[in-house]
């Protein structure tokens, strides 16, 4: 009885110590946000006295937001989608065993997750595409989308693992009825992936929304900057507008912290069932 007194005190202390490390500075930025310059020089850690409401406009309009906002919603939303959809289709038929060597794709899948990121063949390769066709490739928004498509690795294992868990008596059943193979898997096993969609949605929408380094390589034009781009505006030759910094920091993170919001209740058991079922 001691014991588990003790296991459960020990548990509330490292909910505690994450909920410090994890919430502390998003509610640090989120304070800093409400500073003018001046009074971040003075007492930087401290609660703002005088909220500046306006901070949060001005960085909208000098961070260009707007247009880099538009841009970021469409990368996030095409990529994460298509993701989506091209790993349905590569988790079924190796979750069943329909393809030879199914354990094989999904060992090599697997592996892949720890391989060095191929950033040089793909830089060679965005250029070559722009140079073949012109509208796909470097420094175009549909290549992008289509270089974010192709990082499905993490995506593809937790279908897999999920799949496997339907019962195989619903493909015999759907294919006694007629059932076509786009629309039973639309229709039937897509409704029951629910919880790890919501995950895979999160994980993908995450990498997409915050990478900085692949924008910097493949989208070096204005016109096609994403959001995470605006943060550079507050960046001065001598020294950093802190304040400003925050606010743009909230405004990138606020989408993501909303989508969340909405889906978190399938993140858990999504996670967990393509985890123990792959």
């Amino acid at each position: 009885m001691k014991n588990s007194k003790s296991i459960l005190i020990l548990s509330y202390a490292l909910v505690v110590v994450m909920l410090v490390l994890y919430i502390v500075p998003l509610l640090f930025v989120f304070n800093v946000s409400f500073k003018s310059f001046t009074e971040y020089l003075l007492d930087p850690i401290g609660i703002v006295k005088n909220i500046q409401w306006n901070n949060y406009k001005e960085a909208w309009i000098d961070g260009n937001f707007s247009d880099y906002f538009s841009n970021s919603l469409l990368y996030t939303g095409v990529a994460t989608v298509l993701t989506l959809i091209v790993s349905l289709f590569g988790a079924f038929p190796v979750a069943r065993g329909y393809v030879k060597w199914s354990g094989l794709i999904y060992l090599f899948f697997l592996l892949s997750q720890f391989l060095p990121n191929p950033m040089v063949a793909q830089f060679k390769l965005m250029l070559a595409l722009k140079q073949d066709l012109g509208f796909v490739g470097y420094d175009t928004k549909l290549g992008y989308i289509l270089l974010k498509t192709s990082g499905t690795g993490i995506v593809f294992m937790m279908f897999t693992g999920y799949i496997k868990s339907i019962s195989r008596e619903l493909d015999e059943a759907a294919g006694m009825d007629g059932c076509g193979y786009n629309r039973y898997l639309f229709r039937i096993i897509l409704p029951l992936m629910k919880p790890v969609i919501a995950t895979g949605v999160i994980l993908t929408a995450i990498g997409i929304w915050n990478d900085f380094v692949g924008p910097v390589m493949y989208l070096p034009s204005p016109t096609n900057y994403p959001i995470t781009f605006g943060l550079k505006e507050f960046r001065g030759q001598y020294g950093n507008n802190w304040p400003m910094l925050a606010c743009g920091i909230m405004i990138v993170s606020t989408p993501l912290i909303v989508l969340y919001t909405f889906i978190q209740k399938y993140i858990v058991d999504g996670a967990l069932a393509g985890a123990v079922k792959a």
